[in-house]
């Protein structure tokens, strides 16, 4: 993989600023808090929507007022502990990694992790083992630096063009495309909305998603999450980005004028949580994640404060199955 030193040290940059999260974001902690409070539903995975369901886990709560989702962040210590007996796994990091965490505790039978965070849908729809579930609206769009001469929209042919490495410079800047983890459901949500199968040797690979530290050249450009961008400039979580600011695809901005989530962007997608489908009948999980009425579908407002559009009556809804 072609990883620059500069996306390393990014994605330290970005795990060093995530350690601050208890300081600098007043909606939610990184993991839970405290990590020895072990609740009924433990999840991992997507970066994208890791800070919401911290957000969801400080107001979902059972009949007697317990909190009931604990969520891990994408990055942090190595490992994490999710269940009181047991249960150290090597922390998942963005929503490929997390969906497999969650099957390797459905197929050993471990009940260490009872659901995942996805920013994609599933791969293989064959299969019934897994449940995605959505329950909040993203939009995917690019970021450059704000003192780049790079134009402030692209179309996504140019998109493809630059992340196949056929389009090498505009505006006299010599393009450098970034992109995140190999694991990152925006990754591999983005390279599918610009048609992009195989990225270019040009590409560089492997930084943080949803940091824009990142870019540190003019020509550099990244995929973003349009909900992370916006609750990182909210304050609602830590900032990281940087001087990266959102573009726009084919004129379309991916923001409203009052910087809601625009739901004519043309890269707009579910992000989910996923169940083993047989737990689609556990009460604690079903009244948690399935239906409109759930409790996190119920809890619009801090889907919305975390930069997400609602679903409305789409939330919850369990035809979505699948496999990695």
């Amino acid at each position: 993989m072609n990883v620059k030193s500069r996306a390393r040290t990014g994605a330290a940059l970005a795990v060093a600023a995530l350690g601050l999260g208890a300081v600098l974001a007043p909606a939610a902690q990184a993991d839970p808090n405290p990590v020895t409070q072990y609740r009924t539903l433990a999840g991992v995975g997507s970066d994208t929507t890791q800070d919401v369901l911290n957000g969801l886990g400080d107001v979902v709560v059972n009949a007697f007022n317990q909190k009931i989702i604990a969520s891990w962040n994408a990055t942090g210590t190595a490992t994490i502990k999710t269940k009181t007996t047991g249960c150290v796994i090597n922390r998942p990091n963005g929503s490929s990694a997390g969906i497999d965490a969650l099957r390797n505790a459905v197929d050993t039978n471990s009940g260490c992790l009872d659901f995942a965070r996805s920013s994609r849908g599933p791969v293989d729809t064959t299969s019934t083992d897994l449940t995605w579930i959505p329950f909040a609206k993203d939009a995917v769009s690019w970021v450059k630096r704000s003192d780049s001469a790079l134009p402030a929209n692209l179309t996504a042919a140019q998109l493809k063009d630059i992340y196949e490495c056929n389009l090498t410079t505009l505006n006299g800047v010599a393009l450098t495309p970034l992109l995140p983890q190999a694991n990152s459901g925006t990754r591999q949500y983005f390279l599918s909305s610009i048609g992009v199968t195989t990225p270019g040797s040009c590409v560089t690979q492997g930084a943080q998603e949803n940091d824009g530290t990142v870019l540190d050249t003019a020509g550099d450009i990244a995929p973003y999450s349009v909900a992370q961008y916006t609750a990182q400039e909210k304050a609602v979580v830590t900032d990281r980005r940087g001087a990266a600011v959102l573009g726009s695809v084919a004129s379309v901005a991916p923001r409203n004028a009052d910087k809601t989530l625009n739901l004519s962007f043309p890269f707009t997608r579910d992000v989910y949580n996923v169940v083993p489908t047989p737990k689609l009948t556990n009460a604690t999980v079903a009244s948690t994640f399935v239906g409109s009425t759930s409790k996190v579908c119920a809890a619009a407002t801090t889907i919305a404060n975390y930069g997400f559009g609602t679903l409305g009556a789409n939330c919850g809804t369990t035809t979505l199955k699948g496999e990695r």
